[in-house]
């Protein structure tokens, strides 16, 4: 059975994202995987990537935690709202300061890519947002995927495999919701498979 890392993005302390989370998490143990479940609103660190690659910034116990956690886990779910057609600052700057050259990916002389030393890992992207999904992802071009697909995660060599829009959740139901919810279950039992 595969290790699970879901990540709540949601830098609140109680949202519909962490709800979310909680649930496909139960999904995949009731499925017989091992799981771990990180909220962004837990974890201490500066979220400011100050010199970028120039300069070394020691990384807080938190963050070093997160790459051990990435390490061990063959599936990556990042649950995130979407904020102005991104992602919240604070879970950009988590990936800005865990993914790093060394970490995530290895630059080698000579050669236009770096090597990809996430290979192997699979994740997910579940995504809230108050825009209707067919809007984001066929007027605005889904700028989610588009920053998180290649430029991120395919970066480092982490295959997306599938993803979960809601939306919009301002006014949504409660019916809607555990609809969603029933979503995630099915998206969690695939993911196993």
């Amino acid at each position: 059975m595969p290790s699970v890392l879901i990540i709540n993005a949601n830098p609140k302390t109680s949202s519909l994202n962490a709800a979310l989370a909680e649930h496909y998490a139960q999904s995949v143990r009731e499925g017989g995987a091992t799981c771990s479940v990180v909220h962004l609103h837990d974890l201490t660190f500066d979220a400011n990537l100050a010199e970028g690659y120039s300069a070394p910034q020691p990384l807080e116990p938190d963050l070093l935690r997160i790459q051990e956690q990435i390490t061990r886990a063959d599936h990556l779910v990042f649950v995130t709202p979407v904020w102005w057609g991104g992602l919240p600052a604070r879970f950009k700057g988590l990936l800005d300061r865990v993914l790093l050259p060394g970490f995530a990916f290895r630059f080698e002389k000579g050669k236009a890519f770096p090597q990809r030393l996430l290979k192997g890992k699979t994740a997910r992207i579940i995504a809230t947002m108050d825009t209707p999904v067919w809007y984001f992802r066929f007027v605005m071009g889904d700028p989610l995927m588009k920053m998180l697909k290649q430029p991120v995660l395919g970066l480092c060599g982490v295959k997306v495999t599938g993803r979960n829009y809601f939306g919009p959740v301002v006014g949504s139901k409660e019916t809607v919701r555990e609809a969603w919810k029933a979503a995630l279950q099915k998206a969690a039992q695939k993911d196993l498979a």
